[in-house]
């Protein structure tokens, strides 16, 4: 049986029931996913300071795969640390309607949103200038740019989907230009994949008005953040969202990958049972696509998502179901899918 190795970064709140569902659907698998347990609660992260983050980016330079849990932030963001580490410059964030999940938005979403996880306002808090202005420098690299293009473009061919840019070049002419100007480079070795480019504004409305016009995105880092909430939005709920988080080598394939879901520690639920790791299953989902078994992948979205569509799930969505009783019912449908997915 083949062995994946995978770290494993544990975290708070609800982060210990999320694990155990993991683990428990992970031996239904026909592969060996062995586990590297890095203590990532507040407590470790607060008493042993560097230290978690160095065992932590030990284990995913050995594995190069990580599954990252929730974790509450209360001097140092433990996703900032890592990320800067690890030279993460590249999150990715499917953002697809799932049948059973109610949202006031009724059409059809299938995005998969590419931000450049570096740069932009957010690397510079900022500083006063005298009493009444403040100032932020926006910076835009090539490299990361360039990164998140070749990833962009190859999701796109992998999936035969469109690929859109976006930025708003024709007012922040140096930074978004530099982005749109790299990837226009890229695009260059990609003549198979229809490409296109829209200002960020005007791409808003018209995911709203015709969401179907647009699948593989790639947007600057700001821009990212903005895309991502707004379309777990369309789709009706931020906490069924998944995202993975990717380093690169000199060719630009990647080195480090890790999965994590888009919600939060939720500590007024943690330890009743009730939390829903659709999330956190569905990054462990991206993480076998990742290792080329997307049939493994694939299996498991369908016994996933049959669930939800079927209303067995937790009570956030309507269900009537525990975590572990909504975990046991995803695994009893996985091996209904797993004869045709070895």
């Amino acid at each position: 049986m083949t062995t994946i190795k995978v770290t494993e970064l544990e975290g708070d709140g609800i982060g210990p029931e999320l694990q155990q569902s993991v683990a428990a659907v992970a031996d239904a698998f026909p592969i060996n996913i062995a586990f590297d347990r890095v203590d990532w609660s507040l407590e470790t992260r607060e008493r042993d300071g560097d230290k978690a983050i160095d065992a932590a980016e030990a284990s995913m330079r050995e594995n190069k795969l990580a599954l990252k849990y929730p974790t509450v932030t209360k001097t140092r963001s433990p996703n900032a640390l890592i990320r800067r580490r690890l030279d993460f410059s590249v999150i990715y964030r499917p953002c697809v309607s799932i049948a059973g999940i109610e949202s006031h938005f009724k059409q059809a979403v299938n995005l998969h949103i590419v931000r450049i996880a570096t740069g932009g306002t957010y690397e510079d808090p900022g500083q006063y200038v005298g009493r009444d202005a403040a100032v932020s420098v926006r910076i835009v690299e090539r490299e990361p740019c360039a990164q998140a293009a070749h990833f962009a473009f190859e999701l796109a061919r992998k999936k035969g989907l469109r690929m859109t840019s976006s930025s708003k070049h024709t007012v922040q002419k140096v930074t978004d230009g530099l982005f749109e100007t790299v990837v226009r480079e890229i695009a260059a070795d990609y003549s198979d994949v229809e490409f296109g480019n829209e200002l960020f504004d005007a791409l808003l409305a018209k995911i709203i008005l015709r969401p179907q016009d647009y699948q593989v995105i790639l947007v600057l880092n700001e821009y990212g953040d903005f895309l991502s909430d707004m379309s777990s939005g369309l789709v009706g709920s931020i906490g069924t969202g998944a995202s993975g988080n990717y380093s690169f080598n000199p060719d630009r394939s990647v080195d480090i990958a890790m999965f994590d879901p888009a919600g939060g520690t939720a500590p007024d639920i943690a330890g009743r049972n009730l939390c829903n790791p659709t999330a956190m299953l569905l990054a462990l989902g991206m993480l076998l696509d990742h290792i080329d078994r997307y049939d493994l992948g694939h299996a498991l979205r369908l016994a996933l998502l049959g669930a939800i569509r079927d209303g067995e799930t937790t009570g956030d969505l309507g269900g009537k179901l525990g975590t572990k009783e909504f975990t046991e019912v995803v695994i009893g449908r996985l091996r209904d899918q797993l004869p045709a997915a070895r």
